[in-house]
């Protein structure tokens, strides 16, 4: 389960159509191949990529599989039926899905298919994180999290992470932050105090809230970025009143997954970890009680809540 797929229940992605299964997350095996697949066969076990990617248009030319134009793209549990479920049908599979090692497991997997990539291109890379920075990640959800542990590739100076919830907060700490700030302490004061007066090199949007978007053009330095991976579904203020004079950069971004077979030889080889953020698991019979238990993590302590079919996970 993907945060996203909380902002498809509250309306904010009204692209996705009433009776749509969703879900764009999934490590499965193959039980029937197309005539023109060639890459994969039936009985391998592999990732589903959150994006698919025709691999001829303009974009996906150019690595930019999310923008994708021949019929990929975004579209697991947005255009086309998605992943939680028995069963899936993945387009484009010779580009829209990858054989997995037998050394990497389906949990450790699952990762890849969406926060892994998401936190890294569009937080890490998009806000051009480099060796000595002060890295403030907003949202300790699990892309919050990826962030964290991809950003700490680079080696900044320090990681600060704000959440509102006390687990989250938590789990940030337990997985390398330096500091983890709550919503009753000054954050900008904090930051400032921490940076000299100069503000975070990177601020990494990971909510999708007008509120945490603004928290995070205060916290950047002139010159800094602020990259913005939570999905919106209500209007951010841009203070350009502030900012214009300070040569902030914003970035925004759908995920192309380009790193995705990078990020799954790091893992293979043990050069990248993520323990313990899938928390909750559920069978597909118990869709319901999860996604309750997704939806209140101040309560639940939930971070990724993982379905599974008849195969289990591992």
């Amino acid at each position: 389960m993907c945060g996203t797929d909380l902002h498809i229940l509250k309306g904010d992605v009204p692209t996705v159509r009433p009776g749509r299964i969703l879900g764009h997350e999934a490590v499965g095996t193959i039980t029937a191949a197309g005539s023109g697949v060639r890459g994969v066969a039936v009985g391998d076990r592999v990732l589903i990529s959150c994006i698919t990617a025709c691999g001829r248009c303009e974009y996906c030319r150019q690595g930019r599989y999310g923008q994708c134009l021949g019929g990929g793209g975004w579209i697991l549990g947005h255009r086309i039926d998605g992943t939680q479920a028995e069963q899936v049908r993945v387009p484009f599979a010779d580009r829209s899905v990858y054989k997995l090692p037998d050394n990497v497991g389906n949990e450790e997997a699952v990762l890849l298919a969406d926060i892994l990539p998401t936190a890294y291109e569009v937080g890490v890379l998009n806000g051009k994180v480099t060796p000595g920075d002060t890295v403030v990640i907003v949202g300790a959800g699990p892309i919050g999290l990826a962030a964290l542990a991809t950003s700490k590739l680079f080696t900044p100076s320090r990681v600060i992470v704000v959440d509102s919830a006390d687990s989250r907060r938590k789990a940030a700490l337990e997985r390398g932050a330096d500091l983890a700030l709550g919503p009753d302490e000054d954050v900008p004061a904090q930051v400032r105090e921490l940076t000299g007066e100069l503000g975070a090199d990177v601020a990494i949007e990971a909510v999708g809230a007008p509120a945490t978007f603004e928290l995070c053009t205060r916290l950047v330095r002139p010159g800094g970025t602020v990259a913005n991976v939570g999905v919106h579904g209500a209007p951010a203020t841009l203070h350009l009143e502030d900012l214009w004079i300070k040569n902030v950069t914003i970035t925004t971004g759908l995920v192309d997954t380009f790193s995705t077979p990078r990020l799954l030889s790091m893992l293979a080889a043990g050069r990248l970890q993520l323990p313990g953020l899938i928390t909750h698991r559920f069978g597909l019979d118990e869709m319901q009680d999860a996604y309750d238990v997704f939806a209140d993590p101040a309560t639940t302590g939930a971070l990724k809540v993982a379905l599974f079919g008849e195969q289990g996970l591992e």
